[in-house]
């Protein structure tokens, strides 16, 4: 697989369990403080993984 396809598939995946770990702090709000917050970290980090994965 290319590394930019890595890449994105690390987004979705990284942002999608972000939101779902801080929605659970943030009593099941998606659009919560905490959401977005962990969303855009765990994006950041699955940015960082497909990368490191796609280079290897």
């Amino acid at each position: 697989m290319e590394t930019k396809s890595l890449v994105w598939i690390g987004l979705t995946i990284g942002s999608i369990v972000g939101s779902g770990l801080g929605s659970l702090l943030d009593s099941g709000n998606y659009f919560g403080v905490w959401g977005i917050v962990l969303g855009a970290l765990g994006g950041i980090a699955g940015i960082w993984a497909g990368y490191k994965i796609g280079n290897n």
